[in-house]
């Protein structure tokens, strides 16, 4: 995936029905952060690829009677980035890469679902980053539905998508020449209906 994305409308796709996904519930989902995972990497030196993840994130998705009018939006605080190195998280928190205080948060908002590959979905959106905004589309997989803690139900969603770091304005500084350019990001996340 790249940060471009094709618009494209609910109405230009064609019909998706809630029967088509099996345990499918409409409403509004809170994403549990602890069931969940916000991840990325990036390749170190073009040899290797270096890891990370936000751990502070909350978000809203709201699953419509047709699944193609569906949204999300998920806000994440650059604080809570590990990578499982201390001086390296506080590397990119600094203004060289994310600049954690004068951006304190990330943002993903949702502008559309369309129809993806086999039975996956297309989510665009527009991410931002260090104040700036992109089109960025996740390749998004409905994992299912099921009943939780105390019979609540929950939902499970996988996504992927890459993006130029460069379109974000995070250049790294000195030591940035260093690091590849597309950021690879992977969520799994578990919501459970409010």
């Amino acid at each position: 995936m790249s940060t471009t994305s094709a618009t494209s409308s609910a109405s230009d796709e064609p019909a998706v029905s809630a029967a088509d996904l099996p345990g499918y519930e409409t409403g509004t989902w809170a994403i549990d952060a602890v069931h969940s995972e916000i991840a990325f990497s990036v390749r170190h030196l073009g040899i290797a690829n270096v890891r990370g993840r936000f751990d502070d994130f909350e978000g809203e998705i709201v699953l419509a009677e047709n699944p193609l009018e569906s949204s999300v939006r998920a806000t994440i605080r650059i604080g809570s980035v590990s990578t499982g190195h201390d001086q390296r998280d506080a590397h990119i928190r600094s203004e060289e890469f994310l600049h954690a205080e004068g951006f304190p948060e990330m943002t993903f908002r949702s502008t559309g679902v369309r129809r993806g590959g086999g039975d996956g979905f297309l989510v665009d959106g527009e991410l931002t980053v260090r104040g700036v905004t992109r089109p960025v589309t996740l390749d998004l997989e409905l994992n299912g539905f099921g009943k939780g803690y105390e019979g609540r139900s929950v939902a499970g969603f996988s996504a992927t998508t890459q993006i130029s770091r460069k379109d974000f304005g995070v250049t790294g500084g000195p030591t940035g020449a260093a690091l590849g350019d597309t950021i690879k990001i992977t969520l799994e996340v578990e919501a459970g209906r409010v």
